[in-house]
């Protein structure tokens, strides 16, 4: 019920602008009427099995879902080290009490401002920290994905552990993602790596044609 209705909200949303570009706007040679006559079609993203039932995220999905990671992980560790430098003379680095409880915040997060859009036939995540894709598209939201960015999020505390994650974030505060999405055989390498295979398929099928 809740991915419906964020997604009933943002066809709203797209409705409502185009009527209000319409008051603006005149037709121009060629055109068919006013934006606010014209027909605006978004229908919501289709998804598999997997994508709809599963537990865990999607593997095309997880180079995303990583990136999404990073970005709340590098916030929520600046507001902590906001709140220290607020309340030292000099800033320092954070106690270990400090970065684990930022970033136990950062996962345990509800992830509500996150969801999943088709953009050209391809399905991503969109929300704060991921690049905004300018197309007229219904972003699902709800559902099975907070609950997957949610245990993501913990696999890499598993994975790494606080204490490198925090080190990284003091080393380069603005480049988690690449440590924790970029690097060999991490989530963003692997999909990259699955589409050049993808397309190295394609261009072997047609040179057999």
């Amino acid at each position: 019920m809740k991915s419906l209705l964020a997604a009933v909200l943002l066809l709203s949303q797209f409705e409502l602008r185009a009527a209000e570009d319409g008051k603006h706007s005149s037709c121009a040679p060629g055109d068919s009427g006013p934006v606010s006559a014209r027909a605006f079609s978004a229908s919501a993203p289709h998804f598999d099995a997997e994508e709809a039932y599963s537990t865990h995220m999607p593997q095309h999905l997880r180079c995303d879902a990583c990136r999404v990671i990073a970005f709340q992980m590098q916030e929520h560790l600046a507001k902590a080290k906001s709140k220290r430098s607020s309340a030292h003379a000099s800033p320092a680095r954070l106690s270990e009490s400090d970065y684990v409880e930022a970033l136990e915040k950062c996962c345990s997060q509800s992830w509500d401002n996150y969801g999943v859009k088709e953009v050209g036939g391809v399905k991503r995540f969109a929300g704060p920290g991921l690049k905004d894709q300018e197309t007229v598209s219904v972003m699902m939201m709800g559902g099975p994905w907070p609950a997957r960015l949610y245990k993501l999020c913990y696999s890499y505390l598993g994975e790494f552990g606080e204490e490198q994650i925090y080190e990284e974030y003091r080393r380069q505060p603005d480049a988690l993602a690449e440590f924790l999405c970029s690097g060999k055989q991490r989530d963003c390498a692997r999909l990259s790596n699955a589409e050049d295979g993808s397309l190295n398929h394609a261009k072997a099928g047609q040179s057999e044609l």
